[in-house]
């Protein structure tokens, strides 16, 4: 298998196995997106696409919400699958199958929203691919929120190595083009009753 088909076997396999409402990063109310997303100022007319949504509940809050043009960018069919069938309108939602790594975006969103993918990029130039997609995805001016494990967060997730970051090491991991909005942490309560650490920082992209 190709290194895509790799990857998308394990996530599948995964949901699967574990079940898409109980794996370790679910939530059943996407409370702290939300607010970041208000934060930013993102409403109903703003263009959000959810990298690594996969089943997350995120995409049907904001259709409910009023947002028009909501994405969820996923390598897992199963997750997406998941997250079709809780929805009473799943055509609202454009759903997207791809490898993040070897995605080419055809079009720009206003704002980027990643929860809990970035801290698996353990590789450089894997990382080095996510800033090159980020500028060629995002709308000048738009934002950017990205959540990770944190300092004192898991060291593993899935059978896989994270990287773990603080505030200041996210934002300088994200490189130029962008002004820091704001950034903090925030605990994630597993669906087995864990809680595990995150990070957070949203940036706004600088105009050209």
């Amino acid at each position: 298998m190709t290194d895509m088909q790799t990857r998308a076997a394990h996530w599948d396999e995964r949901y699967r196995t574990v079940g898409a409402d109980r794996v370790s990063w679910f939530e059943p109310e996407p409370h702290q997106s939300l607010a970041l997303l208000q934060m930013v100022g993102a409403g109903p007319s703003s263009s959000v696409i959810d990298i690594g949504g996969g089943a997350s509940p995120l995409a049907g809050c904001l259709v409910e919400q009023g947002y028009r043009d909501v994405s969820v960018l996923d390598i897992s069919q199963e997750a997406l699958d998941a997250a079709q069938a809780r929805l009473h309108r799943p055509g609202a939602v454009t759903w997207i199958k791809a490898d993040l790594l070897e995605w080419v975006p055809d079009r720009r969103w206003q704002v980027w929203h990643d929860r809990a993918v970035f801290h698996f990029l353990t590789e450089e130039r894997d990382r080095a691919a996510y800033r090159l997609l980020l500028h060629r995805a995002l709308e000048p001016g738009g934002a950017a929120i990205i959540s990770t494990f944190g300092e004192a967060g898991p060291t593993s997730c899935s059978g896989l190595p994270v990287a773990r970051y603080s505030p200041i090491r996210l934002i300088a991991e994200i490189g130029p083009g962008f002004t820091p909005v704001g950034s903090g942490g925030f605990d994630h309560v597993t669906p087995t009753g864990l809680t595990q650490k995150f990070t957070w920082v949203a940036l706004r992209a600088d105009l050209p």
